[in-house]
C-alpha cells in the first residue's frame, strides 16, 4: 500500500452535472446531513445559468471534493493531530482526537472539511474502506459518465523528494 499516493482526478469535459458522486458519497458513508462530494456549476450569473451569448453559450460541472494533498495544510494547522495522512496519501480525521476547534477547515483551501452535527471535522476518506479491499471510491464506481477516476500514483524516491 505504502508505493501509491491515492488521489481523484476530474474531467470536467466529461461531467453532466447529474450529483451522482453527491449521493454515492451520501449513500456509501452514511451521511445523515449533507455530502463531502459536491459538483460546482460553471456558467453565468446564476448556478445553472450559461455563460456567454447565443449561440455561444457555456455551462460546465467539476465534481469537487477534498484532495488529499500532498502535503495538506489541514494537517499542518491541526492543534490536536487529529488530521494524518496515510502511507497511501490518503488523508483523514481521527474523531476521537478532534476538537471542533475549525482550524483544520479554515487552513483548506478547497473548502472541503464538513462538521458533523456534533461538531467534529469530517472530510472524503477516498472510501479508504473500499481501497483496503481493492475496490474503487463509490463516487468513481457510481459516476455514469466516467467524469470521476481514482489515481494511484506510483511513488518514487523523486516523486518522495517533491522533485
Amino acid at each position: 500500500m505504502g508505493d501509491r499516493q491515492y488521489s481523484l482526478a476530474f474531467d470536467e469535459r466529461r461531467c453532466i452535472g447529474c450529483r451522482t458522486c453527491v449521493i454515492a458519497c451520501k449513500v456509501e458513508n452514511q451521511l445523515e446531513a449533507g455530502s463531502w462530494m459536491r459538483v460546482l456549476t460553471r456558467g453565468g450569473a446564476t448556478a445553472e445559468s450559461p455563460a456567454g451569448t447565443y449561440p455561444g453559450l457555456s455551462l460546465s460541472w467539476q465534481p469537487d471534493t477534498c484532495r488529499h494533498c500532498p502535503d495538506p495544510p489541514c494537517r499542518e494547522a491541526c492543534p490536536s493531530g487529529a488530521v494524518y495522512k496515510r502511507p497511501d496519501g490518503i488523508v483523514l480525521i481521527d474523531r476521537e482526537k478532534c476538537t471542533g476547534c475549525r482550524i483544520c477547515a479554515d487552513a483548506c483551501p478547497y473548502d472541503a472539511i464538513r462538521f458533523d452535527p456534533e461538531g467534529y471535522a469530517q472530510k472524503c476518506t477516498l472510501c479508504s474502506h473500499r481501497i483496503d479491499r481493492g475496490l474503487e471510491p463509490f463516487c468513481v464506481k457510481e459516476c455514469i459518465c466516467g467524469a470521476i477516476r481514482l489515481k494511484g500514483i506510483r511513488r518514487t524516491r523523486s516523486t518522495e523528494n517533491g522533485e
